[in-house]
Formats: structure tokens, sequence, C-alpha cells
């Protein structure tokens, strides 16, 4: 019975270990260390690093600074955490990367709106009609640098919802939007940005 037991949390083991998405049913995916940054991201480490319990992007008006997840989200998913815009005016959640495609969810102090719009997203160049792309919602905020914000991305049955500090938040279809379904997670910043208490889930 005890071996059985065993090989049971052995084999539950290895199905997380190797899962395709940032999380399972049974566990949510927080950055813990900088060794899980490394094995779970593709980042230059001159652009993003983790201190503190802090991830730091730095990047540029003419050079954004982007991380990507190695793996997929899952089908159904809330991601929480918190961000400060230090410097500059953008920062972007990039939901279901694929194919160079992916989802806008982002802040923009210039405009004090957040968004959500369609996204393109070329890893070998910086020419702006190679990222970025067009907003498709938007609702304002006010926006400051060196000011924290809670942020919520709930994804369930296709649509998607999007919060800051539960007070401002959109909500779309991402079928009927014509946006990807599936794909990795990312954040982008053309300045310097600060994200903690990072959680992904699983949820029904």
């Amino acid at each position: 019975m005890k071996i059985k037991y065993i090989a049971f949390l052995l084999s539950a083991f290895v199905f997380i270990s190797c899962s395709g998405t940032l999380s399972t049913a049974k566990r949510e995916y927080q950055i813990a260390k900088t060794a899980a940054l490394k094995s779970d991201w593709h980042f230059n480490p001159n652009e993003w690093r983790f201190q503190n319990d802090t991830l730091t992007g730095t990047g540029g008006p003419m050079h954004w600074g982007v991380i990507e997840s190695k793996k997929k989200l899952p089908k159904n998913y809330e991601i929480d955490f918190k961000v400060n815009i230090v410097k500059e005016s953008l920062f972007e959640i990039m939901l279901h990367i694929d194919q160079e495609k992916y989802i806008r969810t982002y802040l923009y102090t210039i405009d004090q709106n957040i968004v959500i719009g369609r996204g393109a997203y070329n890893k070998n160049s910086d020419e702006y009609s190679k990222r970025g792309g067009p907003t498709l919602f938007k609702k304002p905020i006010p926006l400051e640098n060196n000011k924290w914000y809670a942020v919520k991305i709930r994804v369930s049955n296709n649509q998607l919802y999007f919060a800051v500090d539960n007070q401002t938040f959109l909500e779309c279809s991402i079928e009927k939007s014509n946006l990807n379904q599936q794909g990795q997670l990312g954040f982008i910043t053309n300045g310097q940005a600060k994200i903690t208490q990072l959680t992904i889930k699983t949820i029904p």
C-alpha cells in the first residue's frame, strides 16, 4: 500500500513538472527564485531580473524589454500581481502569444487608459509595425509613475476580464474579437516596470 502511494506521488510530481502549462488545477505558479525564472521564461538578462521577490524589467521607447514564458497558459486561468511603472509610459501583459500574435492587455500613462487590443510581436525586429497593434477596447483610468497597481486577468470560457485595482475593468469575448485563444504569457515595458506577488492559477 505504501509503495503504491509513493508511486502515485511520484507520478503526480512528474505530471506537474512536465505539464505544458504555467499552472495546474492543483498548483499555483509563482516565481520564487532566479532559477525558476531562468527555467520557465525566455528573456534577456540585461533586461529582466528577479531580486527581493520582485521582477524588474528595463527597456526603452526604441527597444521594448520583453519576457516570455516557455509554457502555455491554461485554457481557463487567473493572473494576479502588482505592478509599478517606474519610468516611461507603457506596461503590457501579453496573453496567448502564438506565431508572433498575441492579445494586448496594457496600462498606458500617456492616454490614461487600460486597453485590450490585438498585438504583433517579432522577436528579431524593433520596427514599430512588427510590435504592438490596434486597440479594440479601452477605459479611462488615472495612472501615475512610481505607484503600485493591482492587476487581475481572468480567462474563462473564452471570455477575457481585465481589471486594475478592482475598480476599472474591461471585458470581451476572445472568439468574437478574433483574438488568439491559446499561447504563452509575456510582459513588456518601454521604460522600467516592477512586478511583485505574481500568481497564475487554473480555474474550472
